[in-house]
Protein backbone atom coordinates (compact mmCIF):
# COMPACT_ATOMS: atom_id res chain seq x y z
CA UNK A 1 0.00 0.00 0.00
CA UNK A 2 1.20 3.33 -1.06
CA UNK A 3 1.52 5.69 1.84
CA UNK A 4 0.70 9.41 1.33
CA UNK A 5 3.31 11.92 2.11
CA UNK A 6 1.87 13.15 5.50
CA UNK A 7 1.55 9.01 6.63
CA UNK A 8 5.23 8.68 5.37
CA UNK A 9 5.70 11.65 7.71
CA UNK A 10 4.49 9.99 10.64
CA UNK A 11 5.86 6.99 10.18
CA UNK A 12 8.88 8.62 10.12
CA UNK A 13 8.62 10.85 12.98
CA UNK A 14 7.36 7.45 15.24
CA UNK A 15 10.83 5.68 14.00
CA UNK A 16 12.70 8.39 14.74
CA UNK A 17 11.18 8.43 18.33
CA UNK A 18 11.92 4.36 18.68
CA UNK A 19 15.25 5.07 17.58
CA UNK A 20 16.05 7.55 20.21
CA UNK A 21 14.64 5.24 22.99
CA UNK A 22 17.14 2.21 21.10
CA UNK A 23 19.64 5.05 21.42
CA UNK A 24 18.67 5.43 25.44
CA UNK A 25 19.24 1.75 25.63
CA UNK A 26 22.22 1.25 24.19
CA UNK A 27 24.04 3.94 25.58
CA UNK A 28 22.72 3.05 29.41
CA UNK A 29 23.95 -0.89 28.70
CA UNK A 30 27.24 0.05 27.41
CA UNK A 31 27.88 1.97 31.09
CA UNK A 32 31.15 2.96 31.93
CA UNK A 33 32.62 2.75 28.07
CA UNK A 34 30.61 5.25 27.53
CA UNK A 35 29.34 6.23 24.11
CA UNK A 36 29.15 9.06 21.66
CA UNK A 37 25.43 10.22 22.29
CA UNK A 38 25.63 13.73 21.01
CA UNK A 39 26.55 12.67 17.47
CA UNK A 40 24.48 9.92 17.10
CA UNK A 41 21.22 11.58 18.44
CA UNK A 42 22.01 14.95 16.08
CA UNK A 43 21.29 12.49 12.90
CA UNK A 44 18.53 10.14 14.33
CA UNK A 45 16.32 11.70 11.48
CA UNK A 46 18.42 12.05 9.13
CA UNK A 47 18.48 8.88 8.67
CA UNK A 48 15.14 7.33 9.75
CA UNK A 49 14.16 9.19 6.91
CA UNK A 50 17.04 7.88 4.57
CA UNK A 51 16.25 4.23 5.90
CA UNK A 52 12.34 4.53 6.29
CA UNK A 53 11.59 6.22 2.91
CA UNK A 54 14.39 7.51 0.50
CA UNK A 55 17.01 4.22 0.26
CA UNK A 56 16.12 1.02 -1.75
CA UNK A 57 16.71 -1.30 0.07
CA UNK A 58 15.52 -4.85 1.04
CA UNK A 59 16.47 -6.24 4.93
CA UNK A 60 15.43 -9.59 3.21
CA UNK A 61 18.23 -9.30 0.62
CA UNK A 62 21.17 -7.11 2.01
CA UNK A 63 23.62 -8.15 -0.83
CA UNK A 64 20.96 -6.87 -3.50
CA UNK A 65 23.26 -5.44 -6.10
CA UNK A 66 20.47 -2.27 -6.79
CA UNK A 67 20.49 -1.58 -3.50
CA UNK A 68 21.08 2.02 -2.65
CA UNK A 69 24.71 2.05 -0.57
CA UNK A 70 24.97 4.24 3.02
CA UNK A 71 28.30 5.56 4.69
CA UNK A 72 28.66 6.84 7.67
CA UNK A 73 31.87 8.83 7.38
CA UNK A 74 30.89 10.01 11.46
CA UNK A 75 32.27 6.98 12.56
CA UNK A 76 31.30 7.98 15.85
CA UNK A 77 27.52 8.61 14.99
CA UNK A 78 27.07 4.66 15.63
CA UNK A 79 24.12 5.02 17.69
CA UNK A 80 22.21 6.61 14.89
CA UNK A 81 22.93 4.18 12.79
CA UNK A 82 22.62 1.05 14.27
CA UNK A 83 19.06 2.13 15.69
CA UNK A 84 18.21 2.83 11.91
CA UNK A 85 18.92 -0.52 11.00
CA UNK A 86 16.85 -2.18 13.89
CA UNK A 87 14.03 0.09 12.56
CA UNK A 88 14.94 -0.97 9.37
CA UNK A 89 15.12 -5.03 10.01
CA UNK A 90 18.75 -5.85 9.86
CA UNK A 91 19.57 -5.66 13.72
CA UNK A 92 17.67 -7.34 16.32
CA UNK A 93 16.65 -6.08 19.67
CA UNK A 94 18.94 -8.45 21.03
CA UNK A 95 21.86 -7.55 18.85
CA UNK A 96 21.64 -3.78 19.96
CA UNK A 97 22.31 -4.49 23.40
CA UNK A 98 25.59 -6.15 22.86
CA UNK A 99 26.39 -2.84 21.32
CA UNK A 100 30.23 -2.28 22.49
CA UNK A 101 30.42 -5.73 24.51
CA UNK A 102 33.46 -8.34 23.68
CA UNK A 103 32.88 -9.93 20.21
CA UNK A 104 29.84 -8.01 19.62
CA UNK A 105 29.08 -6.89 16.30
CA UNK A 106 28.40 -3.77 16.99
CA UNK A 107 31.54 -1.70 18.06
CA UNK A 108 31.85 1.92 18.72
CA UNK A 109 33.02 2.81 15.17
CA UNK A 110 30.97 0.37 12.55
CA UNK A 111 32.60 -2.84 11.08
CA UNK A 112 31.51 -4.35 7.94
CA UNK A 113 28.87 -6.98 8.05
CA UNK A 114 26.90 -6.23 5.30
CA UNK A 115 24.32 -8.97 6.16
CA UNK A 116 23.66 -6.95 9.02
CA UNK A 117 23.32 -3.65 6.99
CA UNK A 118 26.80 -2.42 8.14
CA UNK A 119 28.14 -1.65 4.50
CA UNK A 120 31.66 -0.17 5.15
CA UNK A 121 34.02 -0.34 8.39
CA UNK A 122 34.90 3.48 9.70
CA UNK A 123 37.23 4.71 12.08
CA UNK A 124 39.62 8.36 10.96
CA UNK A 125 37.28 10.99 9.86
CA UNK A 126 37.54 12.37 6.49
CA UNK A 127 37.64 9.25 4.58
CA UNK A 128 33.95 8.66 3.96
CA UNK A 129 33.37 10.91 0.82
CA UNK A 130 36.53 9.24 -0.86
CA UNK A 131 35.12 5.91 -0.34
CA UNK A 132 32.15 6.80 -1.53
CA UNK A 133 33.03 8.32 -4.77
CA UNK A 134 34.56 4.85 -5.71
CA UNK A 135 31.25 3.46 -4.94
CA UNK A 136 29.52 5.60 -7.17
CA UNK A 137 32.47 5.27 -9.74
CA UNK A 138 32.07 1.49 -9.15
CA UNK A 139 28.12 1.50 -9.96
CA UNK A 140 28.45 3.93 -12.85
CA UNK A 141 30.96 1.08 -14.33
CA UNK A 142 28.90 -1.76 -13.33
CA UNK A 143 25.63 0.35 -15.25
CA UNK A 144 24.01 0.06 -11.77
CA UNK A 145 21.33 2.70 -10.88
CA UNK A 146 21.70 2.82 -6.92
CA UNK A 147 22.66 5.86 -5.13
CA UNK A 148 25.38 6.13 -2.41
CA UNK A 149 24.77 8.65 0.38
CA UNK A 150 27.73 9.50 2.63
CA UNK A 151 27.05 11.42 6.10
CA UNK A 152 29.38 13.78 7.28
CA UNK A 153 30.18 16.05 10.60
CA UNK A 154 30.55 19.55 10.26
CA UNK A 155 33.85 18.92 12.00
CA UNK A 156 35.32 16.35 9.70
CA UNK A 157 34.81 19.29 7.44
CA UNK A 158 38.38 20.24 8.54
CA UNK A 159 40.00 17.42 7.10
CA UNK A 160 41.36 18.43 3.69
CA UNK A 161 40.47 15.18 2.86
CA UNK A 162 37.20 15.85 2.60
CA UNK A 163 37.66 18.95 0.03
CA UNK A 164 40.35 16.70 -2.20
CA UNK A 165 37.47 14.26 -2.66
CA UNK A 166 34.65 17.33 -3.08
CA UNK A 167 36.65 18.38 -6.16
CA UNK A 168 36.86 14.46 -7.80
CA UNK A 169 33.41 13.66 -7.01
CA UNK A 170 32.54 17.30 -9.59
CA UNK A 171 34.84 16.67 -11.57
CA UNK A 172 33.50 13.21 -12.56
CA UNK A 173 30.15 14.70 -12.08
CA UNK A 174 29.18 12.05 -9.70
CA UNK A 175 25.51 12.88 -9.97
CA UNK A 176 24.20 9.53 -7.95
CA UNK A 177 26.38 10.54 -4.82
CA UNK A 178 24.57 12.50 -2.01
CA UNK A 179 27.33 14.26 1.08
CA UNK A 180 24.74 14.87 3.66
CA UNK A 181 26.60 17.45 5.96
CA UNK A 182 25.34 17.27 10.02
CA UNK A 183 25.75 21.05 11.05
CA UNK A 184 25.67 20.91 14.61
CA UNK A 185 28.14 22.94 14.93
CA UNK A 186 30.03 21.24 17.80
CA UNK A 187 32.89 18.73 18.21
CA UNK A 188 34.68 16.83 20.36
CA UNK A 189 36.85 19.74 21.94
CA UNK A 190 34.48 22.64 21.67
CA UNK A 191 32.63 24.71 18.82
CA UNK A 192 33.38 24.49 15.65
CA UNK A 193 33.88 27.90 14.90
CA UNK A 194 36.36 28.49 17.36
CA UNK A 195 38.66 25.48 16.02
CA UNK A 196 37.98 25.76 12.87
CA UNK A 197 35.86 28.22 11.44
CA UNK A 198 33.51 26.98 7.78
CA UNK A 199 32.02 29.61 8.12
CA UNK A 200 29.22 29.69 5.12
CA UNK A 201 29.67 25.73 4.35
CA UNK A 202 26.72 25.60 1.63
CA UNK A 203 28.59 28.16 -0.52
CA UNK A 204 31.76 26.22 -0.37
CA UNK A 205 30.35 23.30 -1.37
CA UNK A 206 28.58 25.17 -4.02
CA UNK A 207 32.32 26.61 -5.24
CA UNK A 208 33.27 23.24 -5.29
CA UNK A 209 30.96 22.14 -7.70
CA UNK A 210 28.03 20.49 -6.39
CA UNK A 211 24.62 21.08 -6.62
CA UNK A 212 23.71 22.32 -2.83
CA UNK A 213 20.69 22.81 -0.33
CA UNK A 214 20.05 23.84 2.80
CA UNK A 215 17.50 21.90 5.21
CA UNK A 216 16.71 21.75 9.35
CA UNK A 217 18.27 18.30 9.59
CA UNK A 218 15.23 17.43 11.63
CA UNK A 219 12.27 18.77 9.61
CA UNK A 220 11.46 15.66 8.02
CA UNK A 221 9.24 16.96 4.94
CA UNK A 222 12.09 18.89 4.17
CA UNK A 223 14.64 16.05 4.28
CA UNK A 224 12.51 14.24 2.15
CA UNK A 225 12.49 16.76 -0.67
CA UNK A 226 16.05 17.49 -0.34
CA UNK A 227 17.02 13.65 -0.94
CA UNK A 228 14.23 13.16 -3.35
CA UNK A 229 14.24 16.35 -5.81
CA UNK A 230 14.66 15.31 -9.29
CA UNK A 231 18.57 16.42 -9.82
CA UNK A 232 19.29 17.29 -13.27
CA UNK A 233 22.20 18.93 -13.09
CA UNK A 234 24.99 16.12 -13.43
CA UNK A 235 26.25 17.21 -10.11
CA UNK A 236 26.85 15.47 -7.23
CA UNK A 237 24.64 16.92 -4.03
CA UNK A 238 25.46 18.03 -1.04
CA UNK A 239 22.45 18.29 1.73
CA UNK A 240 23.76 20.47 4.81
CA UNK A 241 21.52 19.82 7.71
CA UNK A 242 21.36 22.21 10.15
CA UNK A 243 21.00 19.81 13.60
CA UNK A 244 21.09 20.24 17.33
CA UNK A 245 23.62 18.03 19.08
CA UNK A 246 22.02 15.59 21.35
CA UNK A 247 18.56 16.20 19.69
CA UNK A 248 15.52 14.84 21.75
CA UNK A 249 16.54 14.83 25.35
CA UNK A 250 16.87 18.41 27.77
CA UNK A 251 19.61 17.55 29.35
CA UNK A 252 21.92 16.68 25.71
CA UNK A 253 20.41 19.14 23.57
CA UNK A 254 23.51 21.60 22.38
CA UNK A 255 25.17 19.90 25.90
CA UNK A 256 28.95 19.16 24.59
CA UNK A 257 29.36 17.13 27.65
CA UNK A 258 27.74 14.50 25.66
CA UNK A 259 30.16 14.11 22.82
CA UNK A 260 31.19 10.88 24.60
CA UNK A 261 29.73 10.51 28.23
CA UNK A 262 28.05 8.23 30.52
CA UNK A 263 24.41 8.06 30.39
CA UNK A 264 22.88 7.98 33.82
CA UNK A 265 20.38 6.35 35.16
CA UNK A 266 18.74 9.56 36.09
CA UNK A 267 19.13 11.03 33.11
CA UNK A 268 17.95 7.44 31.50
CA UNK A 269 14.42 7.80 33.07
CA UNK A 270 13.72 11.31 32.53
CA UNK A 271 13.98 10.60 28.68
CA UNK A 272 12.46 7.70 28.56
CA UNK A 273 9.55 9.28 30.29
CA UNK A 274 9.51 12.28 28.07
CA UNK A 275 9.90 9.64 24.42
CA UNK A 276 6.82 7.97 25.83
CA UNK A 277 5.09 11.17 26.02
CA UNK A 278 5.81 12.01 22.67
CA UNK A 279 5.13 8.66 21.36
CA UNK A 280 1.24 8.70 23.05
CA UNK A 281 0.90 12.25 21.48
CA UNK A 282 2.57 11.08 17.79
Amino acid sequence: MTRSIEQTIRHIEETALRMRRHILDMALKAGSHAAHLGGGLSIVDITATLYGAVMQHDATNPQWSERDRFILSKGHGVLGYYSALAEAGYLSREELMTFEEPETLLCGHPIMNRDKGIEFSNGSLGMGLSLGIGVALAGRRRKLDYRTFVLMGDGECNEGSVWEAAMAAAHYRLDHLVAIIDRNRLQQTGEGSTIMDLGDIAAKWRAFGWQTVEVDGHDIEALLRAFTAANASGLPLAVVADTVKGKGFAFSENNNDWHHGVLTRNNYDAAVIALEEALSDA
